[in-house]
């Protein structure tokens, strides 16, 4: 395997400023109450957080959108949102990014999607969501596709981000791909169960292995066997499968045969969270760039080293990934 050199990151990272990116997907808003737990409530055992701060972050769909936009690249975002107070600070939060939002469709009778954490001194007490799954009905579909239409054209790579909360829907995905096959724009899916085999065609498709496992019914996964990965990626009809494995790095096989392993760069591991919308964020960042599908996946494997060495949802920027890889280098 290559390395990513300096100088071929630099290039990478040059052109990314006049890269546009698509992101089609799940939109949710993070929230986060924050506080000290100093006693066990008399009610049941369980710790009272006494709340004294409150942050906003924008999450799924939306999180992958703003980890473009922080590696310099542009952003446009289609998704739904709920008529309510926290999809309008969705959209605040979103705006505050420079991610762009003509593809934010509101819904009535659909809420916002809102996965809210209460933290004790950094450390996670309970998650609540609030939020609808079930899939779009068949009139806002074609209006998601209508947005698609108005803002894909100006792409240079489309992304489609599911988790499995009903806006990824058929006809959603086939406008997705009509226009990355009329455009020959490169697509990257970032998949979920429900509809995990339904992306057939995609450019790169980017499970982690524990999406993988459970799409394939708890079978064991073999990523680090070539003739493996050939045959997942055969049946995904897919151009690259980029599989995550977590402290284990990364497998790549291609359609021209290539086959790629790349460990973990990590120095540590604070928080998991965001990871993968990290590395769909950056893959489709470097394919826009002029990236080879395997420099993009060790482009992402940096910048989800970095990523996860931060406290909960974050996003990772060019200079961190420009220090994280020289630094490595050394090392090695």
């Amino acid at each position: 395997m290559d390395r990513l050199t300096p100088e071929r990151l630099d290039e990478i990272l040059e052109a990314v400023p006049r890269t546009r990116v698509l992101v089609v997907g799940d939109l949710m808003l993070d929230v986060y109450l924050l506080g000290v737990a100093e006693r066990i409530s008399p009610e049941a055992p369980v710790p009272v957080v006494r709340v004294d701060g409150e942050r906003w972050a924008v999450g799924g769909a939306g999180n992958v959108a703003a980890n473009v936009v922080a590696l310099g690249g542009h952003c446009e975002l289609v998704g739904c949102v709920g008529p309510d107070e926290a999809g309008r600070r969705l959209a605040q939060e979103l705006e505050t990014l420079g991610v762009g939002t003509q593809g934010l469709v509101d819904v009535r009778g659909r809420p916002t999607s809102v996965k809210t954490r209460v933290m004790a001194r950094h450390q996670q007490v309970v998650r609540y969501d609030r939020e609808m799954d079930a899939d779009v009905e068949p009139q806002v579909a074609r209006v998601l596709a209508a947005r698609i239409d108005a803002l894909a054209e100006r792409c240079d790579v489309l992304v489609m981000e599911d988790y499995n909360k009903g806006v990824l829907v058929p006809a959603v995905v086939e406008a997705v791909f009509e226009w990355g096959s009329r455009l020959d724009r490169p697509t990257v899916v970032d998949p979920k169960r429900r509809r995990f085999f339904d992306y057939a065609g995609a450019f790169l498709f980017k499970p982690n292995v524990s999406e993988l496992a459970d799409a394939l019914a708890g079978a064991p996964i073999h990523a680090e066997n070539p003739g493996w990965m050939e045959t997942m990626r055969r049946r995904l009809q897919c151009e690259h499968l980029l599989v995550t494995l977590g402290e284990h790095g990364m497998a790549l096989r291609s359609a021209n045969g290539g086959y790629v392993r790349v460990p973990a760069v990590a120095r540590s591991v604070y928080d998991v969270s965001g990871a993968g919308d990290t590395v769909t964020a950056s893959v489709a960042v470097a394919l826009a760039a002029g990236a080879t599908a395997e420099e993009a996946a060790l482009f992402a494997n940096y910048a989800a080293a970095i990523e996860v060495s931060k406290a909960g949802v974050a996003t990772v920027s060019p200079a961190e990934i420009r220090s994280h890889l020289r630094l490595h280098q050394r090392i090695e």
